[in-house]
């Protein structure tokens, strides 16, 4: 069996058809009609708050937000949905970790570890409490080809070091870090470990127990869900004892104007009305990639990946970044005396959307001596001819420059 990325297209609205080669996954994904099916259905039939009311629609508003948390606890194997916080993104779940769980535990003398290929949401909230608490920022080293240098993360890995955080796949080049790995070091060296999953989730399966990370943060947006959702994983036992980040309503179990009691997990760390609708269409996106072969889907991901790095190479002039033998459906090039904001808008002129920049990850762009990078990145959608359009792309934007 092969994985049908033309049939898959069909469940998109804005894929169907070929409408758009859409090469801007790893930015946001675009939504099936189940998603924006499960959203409509909330707002036009069940729309009320959550946790606070006793009347008929709030419980199935309730029950379907709840469903959802437990539709990802299940995705992910996290051991209770007590585990499972609702975030607004895989930012907002580092900024709470480092926050609240960082904002604890650091002080002078301490270390959070972090690399060179991180996104800029797990390296600025480390910067932040590093700053408040007088901890030190290390940031493990990126060989050539675009993997963690081993040698000089396990040297910046000692006694001294309290919190590891990397990402599992980087945004800017598609590296796939060996996770089990680095959090088994992590954890003989008596240090928590805190993963980005952001541009995991939509192309691996993901098991936090397998793992034994002890966080994992991640994005619904970028797994076919909508915007402004995410979560985070947290091990129970760590959870429990951390702070409140954010305070107000639903994050109390009762206050007077002398103290307050926190809710229990999750919702000590749900303060405010949540993004139910976000939720619940998160819970319909899980739903969707259930259905769908993983080990499929990763082949199929891996051929257009390799396809177009292979025929990409043979275009004159154009260079490809990261070239590490693991990696998930990301493509960086440049191509020689062009800038890359010009080389995507000749690209977008043809119908191909790519993106261009340097992808939040300036100090991996440093590392690389370049400003920025084209990126194309692939979903299950995108085919060969998608891929073909791509290169035809590449060749006619080379000639106009």
């Amino acid at each position: 069996m092969t994985f049908d990325a033309e049939a898959a297209a069909r469940d998109f609205p804005l894929i169907e058809g070929g409408k758009n080669v859409y090469l801007d996954n790893a930015a946001t994904t675009q939504k099936p009609a189940v998603v924006l099916d499960a959203v409509r259905r909330y707002y036009e039939t069940t729309n009320a708050n959550v946790h606070r009311a006793a009347h008929a629609l709030s419980d199935a508003a309730t029950q379907a937000f709840e469903s959802a948390r437990a539709d990802v606890a299940r995705w992910i194997n996290a051991n209770s949905t007590a585990e499972v916080v609702w975030t607004r993104g895989t930012t907002e779940g580092i900024n709470l970790v480092a926050h609240s769980y960082g904002g604890s535990v650091l002080g002078p003398g301490d270390r959070v570890l972090i690399t060179e290929l991180e996104h800029h949401s797990n390296i600025v909230p480390w910067q932040i409490v590093c700053a408040q608490t007088g901890a030190d920022l290390a940031a493990a080293k990126v060989t050539a080809d675009g993997r963690i240098d081993i040698d000089d993360f396990e040297a910046k890995l000692d006694g001294a070091t309290k919190i590891v955080a990397f990402g599992h796949v980087s945004n800017a080049l598609g590296t796939v870090n060996p996770v089990r790995d680095l959090v088994a070091r992590a954890r003989a060296a008596g240090a928590v470990t805190v993963v980005d999953g952001a541009q995991a989730m939509a192309h691996f399966h993901v098991d936090v127990q397998d793992f034994d990370c002890d966080f994992y943060a991640f994005s619904g947006h970028k797994m076919y869900a909508p915007t402004g959702i995410g979560a985070l994983y947290g091990r129970e036992t760590l959870l429990e004892a951390m702070p409140p980040w954010q305070a107000g309503g639903e994050m109390i179990e009762e206050v007077t104007i002398e103290a307050t009691t926190y809710a229990r997990l999750p919702f000590k760390f749900e303060a405010g009305t949540p993004n139910i609708a976000g939720a619940i269409g998160l819970g319909a996106a899980v739903g969707y990639l259930e259905g769908i072969d993983t080990e499929e889907l990763a082949a199929h991901e891996d051929h257009l990946l390799r396809t177009a790095t292979s025929r990409l190479s043979q275009v004159e002039g154009v260079r490809i970044l990261g070239t590490a033998p693991d990696k998930g459906p990301v493509l960086s090039f440049l191509m020689q005396g062009a800038h890359p904001h010009d080389v995507g808008t000749l690209l977008d002129q043809q119908g191909i959307a790519v993106r261009t920049g340097h992808h939040c990850a300036m100090p991996l762009m440093r590392r690389l001596g370049v400003p920025g990078t084209v990126r194309a990145s692939f979903a299950l959608y995108n085919s060969l001819t998608d891929v073909e359009r791509l290169i035809a792309g590449v060749h006619k934007t080379r000639s106009f420059l």
